[in-house]
């Protein structure tokens, strides 16, 4: 039974490496060049803020989640993990967050603040922004069903003990 946790556990983690890495590749990834009214202007992830923060969040998950997985399963290290499973968990859902925001501006624009959608101008650009916040938010989904988990396994045995 311990032996099918962990073989569980391993392949969520596996998953949601895949996940922050694919996202944080196919942000930084994400360039396109464009002609709008004889004006040429470039479209890339570095020059929002935003991006580059969910760039670096799920490049550092992704460092974390590789350590992780070199943790034997006998270290007491593994009350750590729970630790940092909280903080890495809540620091991808912020950057998806961020960034979201700025993708929901840069698709629907704000006629408030007179900015222009420019998905129109830059297609591609905004494909790839879309495929890395759908990875990002596998990512967040995976790692929040790890850290239920390792709560679970970190509390279960102090509150239901069986005498």
């Amino acid at each position: 039974m311990a032996k099918t946790k962990r073989l569980c556990t391993l392949l969520c983690r596996l998953m949601a490496l895949g996940a922050t890495v694919s996202a944080a590749i196919v942000m930084a990834t994400s360039h396109e060049k464009a002609n709008f009214f004889s004006v040429s202007f470039e479209a890339k992830y570095s020059h929002t803020p935003a991006f580059k923060y969910f760039v670096i969040a799920n490049a550092i998950v992704s460092v974390y989640g590789v350590l992780v997985l070199f943790l034997p399963s006998e270290s007491l290290l593994w009350r750590l993990v729970v630790a940092l499973d909280v903080v890495f968990t809540l620091l991808l859902t912020s950057s998806i967050s961020a960034a979201l925001a700025i993708a929901q501006v840069g698709r629907q624009g704000n006629s408030y603040a007179g900015w222009l959608p420019i998905c129109g101008q830059v297609p591609n650009y905004c494909g790839h922004v879309k495929g890395a916040l759908i990875a990002g938010f596998i990512g967040v989904i995976l790692y929040a069903l790890l850290l239920l988990y390792s709560i679970h396994s970190f509390l279960d045995p102090l509150l239901l003990r069986k005498n």
